[in-house]
């Protein structure tokens, strides 16, 4: 049997590695933050141990993200792929089972593993087999999956622990089960050839230049600064409607950036004190936010039109 048209096989393996970051970053990772005050006021964990579930989970995808490239050499890439999207399915479903600390530890540290894995294989699966003039467009594809999956996060969990976080659970385990479904078909049959000569090294300059403008270490979550900017962003969007916190996010990197560029090193404690005092405005004098008072403006004008 001849292969499909190549580009036809080229959207197919774009889309399996959408679906493999939506389920291996945006489900595995993201869904457990809304799950975790119900976990707590269920009874089902102290917050203690509930918040040593969300480090297993993060230990997973290290331990996940170092180990792909060997299980890829081993195994294949596409068989990794497909068996990490699988086990992402048979944790949330292990994880409605509430029999112990170390049973949710176990599934949520091999959830981590499998999301690491995923994370550091989807891309460089996906991008040999498209055609050099889309790759640009099909790695924004793959990458879309995250924020699909936190958008999903955000909305589907919510619905579903109306019906009790064992039904919640099982139906993040259905739509990872229906999402490795839709993959499964979608990834190559045949690796990659490898390239006949070594490629250049790059330069150092880049990461360089990445360190001297931000890097990440245990203090970066531990303050306030990352928590308010997620507030921030809300506000100035609009907390009562759907695209208020997309328009806020936009705007917030914006401000980000602006400055970042304007006040350079000095940036550190100036920052957070402009969007505390933004904040402040907000909350007072424009509630529902930019996209929200923009709708409401709209409504007037409209009104006060004559018929």
């Amino acid at each position: 049997m001849s292969d499909p048209d190549p580009h036809v096989r080229a959207w197919r393996v774009t889309l399996a590695g959408l679906c493999a970051t939506l389920v291996g970053i945006g489900l595995a990772r993201f869904a457990y933050t809304p799950l975790l005050p119900a976990l707590i006021t269920e009874g089902w964990f102290p917050a203690s141990q509930a918040a040593y579930l969300g480090a297993a989970n993060l230990a997973g995808y290290l331990a996940g993200a170092l180990s792909a490239r060997r299980l890829a050499r081993s195994a294949g890439a596409p068989r990794v792929l497909r068996g990490m999207m699988a086990l992402v399915t048979v944790a949330f479903f292990a994880c409605a089972l509430p029999l112990s600390f170390a049973w949710f530890f176990l599934w949520r540290f091999a959830s981590g593993v499998a999301g690491g894995a995923l994370m550091v294989l989807a891309a460089p699966t996906v991008l040999p087999r498209v055609p050099a003039v889309r790759r640009g467009l099909a790695g924004g594809a793959v990458f879309t999956g995250v924020g699909l999956g936190i958008m999903a996060s955000g909305t589907v969990v919510p619905l579903l622990l109306q019906a009790g976080l064992v039904q919640t659970w099982c139906g993040l385990g259905v739509l990872s089960l229906l999402l490795t479904a839709l993959a499964w078909g979608g990834w190559p049959a045949r690796e990659p050839a490898a390239p006949t000569r070594a490629l250049p090294r790059p330069p150092v300059g880049g990461a360089l230049l990445a360190l001297y403008l931000a890097y990440t270490n245990p203090d970066t979550l531990s303050g306030i600064g990352v928590s308010l900017r997620i507030v921030f962003a809300v506000v100035l969007g609009g907390m009562y409607s759907l695209l208020g916190p997309f328009v806020g996010t936009a705007l917030t990197i914006a401000l980000s950036e602006y400055l970042r560029i304007y006040f350079g090193i000095k940036l550190i404690g100036i920052a957070e004190t402009i969007y505390g005092l933004l904040l402040i405005v907000f909350i007072i004098f424009l509630p529902a936010g930019i996209w929200g008072s923009l709708g409401r403006w709209l409504g007037r004008f409209q009104a006060a039109r004559p018929a």
